[in-house]
């Protein structure tokens, strides 16, 4: 940052433009990098540059239509590998490894399932699932429990207070991001969005029933 007025005037000026999470987010980044950990701009440069040019699936359209498209599927991948990397981290920082909380992240939809629908529901075998499980239960995230109305079920149960004191509070900050974002929209804005991600929903479906299946 320049020493000068005019500088620090055009500084001072950025920063109150800026919502409460984007100056957060500066000074997390700001704090990283003076750890010695990534930070936002070390995240942006390092490794996110395509190393060659790709094709859009549809090459017989205008140029501005290719380029979108390209732009496109750029944004899909490095949202795909940042959340790998978010989810990760929220393991790291919780305690527990990566798939672990990818079946708990499954289980709060519906706070309850079977050892077979959660096994289903991610790909994993009987016996990883029966791991996955002894390892949630010893940590105090889920408990088993007797279906009331078939004895010979076993129903796993998301331990609630568990699961929002201990994970719910490491994802709180990004929510409240995620919420300032979102009031940046209109509500047919926003509509829009969500009939996106509800599509791009049914395309991971569609593909993770392909590869299983092959």
């Amino acid at each position: 940052m320049s020493g000068d007025v005019a500088g620090a005037a055009m500084s001072q000026q950025g920063t109150a433009e800026q919502s409460p999470g984007q100056q957060a987010s500066g000074q997390q980044a700001s704090g990283q990098q003076a750890s010695g950990q990534p930070g936002t701009e070390d995240l942006s440069r390092a490794g996110w540059k395509l190393p060659w040019p790709e094709s859009p699936t549809s090459g017989t359209g205008p140029q501005e239509r290719a380029e979108l498209e390209l732009a496109f599927a750029t944004a899909m991948r490095r949202t795909g590998s940042l959340m790998q990397l978010m989810g990760q981290a929220a393991a790291d920082r919780i305690g527990i490894n990566n798939t672990d909380l990818n079946c708990l992240n499954i289980l709060s939809f519906s706070g309850h399932m079977t050892a077979g629908e959660l096994a289903k529901a991610t790909g994993l075998t009987t016996a990883s699932i029966t791991g996955v499980i002894d390892r949630l239960e010893e940590a105090g995230f889920v408990r088993r429990e007797r279906d009331p109305h078939d004895r010979r079920r076993v129903v796993v149960r998301l331990s609630l207070d568990k699961a929002v004191s201990d994970v719910a509070s490491v994802f709180a900050p990004m929510l409240r991001d995620w919420r300032e974002m979102a009031a940046r929209y209109s509500d047919d804005e926003l509509r829009l969005i969500v009939d996106f991600y509800g599509r791009v929903e049914q395309v991971f479906r569609k593909h993770l029933i392909r590869l299983r299946d092959e």
